[in-house]
């Protein structure tokens, strides 16, 4: 039953239609991730020089995603899912120190200096450092090709053009916040591949969000944080948020594993573009930047590009 129940549940992500919406789906969560984390602080009154509560805000978030990522383990495995033990699981609590606790620290930061729109175009320049670090690390299996190359130079490129006039953009401190978390965010690809080969990825996940968010939540507390809720809207808009972490996370290991990569990857050109619809729908942030659009349409071909299958 377990094996019938699984094949129809693949065969759902494997199926090139589902796919794509679900692929959309995913992305679009994660798109709508900054302008809901800049509302939080917003209803639970999280001042921006206010990082002990800023790591309180994420450590509880990331750990009610954990939460969510393990019982939809269970779910799919129609038992309670084995957590790693020993040197593997040493691994996964790394990650999650790494790829967690400090590419978060960086990014809950940057989100409270920066708009959603500057916001999104820096945190996609992780898909350009991903593929000039995969270059370097997998040799001829990922090689940089005039293609990808192009893909980079165009997405950096629109990363400057979002500068001109950043007046409007945010603080100094926030961009370097964000290219940081981004450059974290890349050189986390290569161990979390290497971690999932040797364990369950959604006990990986597990480890990885919650031990990450663990970590932020007691140094947070550890620093006076608080995290009290200053309107009605405060708590739904944290467990939505812990809902895209954990939802983000099944949907997008379903479709990798269904589905070649490139057929999916390509739709992370969608998270810029709702970050910045989001942001000006619910934070009241402006729409129609010259800078930002054209920033905008400069990282998107470049993702497009970086991602775009080869001929067969």
């Amino acid at each position: 039953m377990q094996t019938q129940e699984k094949s129809k549940l693949d065969s759902l992500f494997s199926n090139p239609a589902a796919a794509v919406v679900l692929a959309v789906l995913c992305n679009v969560l994660w798109g709508s991730a900054f302008p809901f984390i800049k509302m939080g602080y917003r209803l639970f009154q999280i001042d921006s020089a206010d990082t002990a509560s800023i790591m309180c805000f994420a450590g509880v978030r990331f750990m009610m995603g954990a939460l969510l990522v393990y019982l939809c383990g269970c779910a799919l495995q129609r038992r309670l899912m084995p957590l790693p033990t020993g040197r593997v699981l040493a691994e996964c609590c790394g990650l999650g120190l790494w790829q967690t606790t400090a590419q978060y620290f960086f990014y809950y930061t940057a989100v409270a200096y920066l708009t959603g729109a500057m916001g999104g175009i820096l945190n996609s320049t992780q898909s350009f450092m991903g593929v000039i670090l995969a270059h370097f690390l997998y040799g001829a299996s990922d090689r940089m090709t005039t293609r990808k190359a192009l893909g980079c130079v165009l997405g950096f490129a629109g990363v400057l053009v979002a500068f001109l006039g950043t007046e409007g953009g945010g603080s100094p401190w926030g961009m370097a916040c964000m290219l940081i978390a981004s450059a974290i965010f890349a050189g986390a690809g290569p161990i979390n591949k290497a971690v999932n080969k040797k364990a369950d990825s959604f006990a990986v996940c597990t480890l990885n969000l919650g031990v990450g968010g663990l970590v932020l939540l007691v140094m947070g507390l550890a620093q006076g944080g608080r995290l009290r809720p200053e309107s009605a809207g405060a708590v739904p808009v944290l467990l939505f948020l812990a809902f895209i972490s954990g939802a983000g996370y099944v949907l997008w290991a379903l479709l990798m594993k269904n589905n070649p990569v490139s057929r999916i990857a390509v739709f992370g050109l969608l998270i810029p573009i709702i970050n910045v619809l989001l942001s000006a729908v619910l934070n009241g942030e402006p729409l129609f930047e010259v800078q930002y659009i054209a920033a905008l349409a400069l990282v998107c071909l470049g993702i497009f590009l970086v991602n775009k299958p080869k001929k067969a």
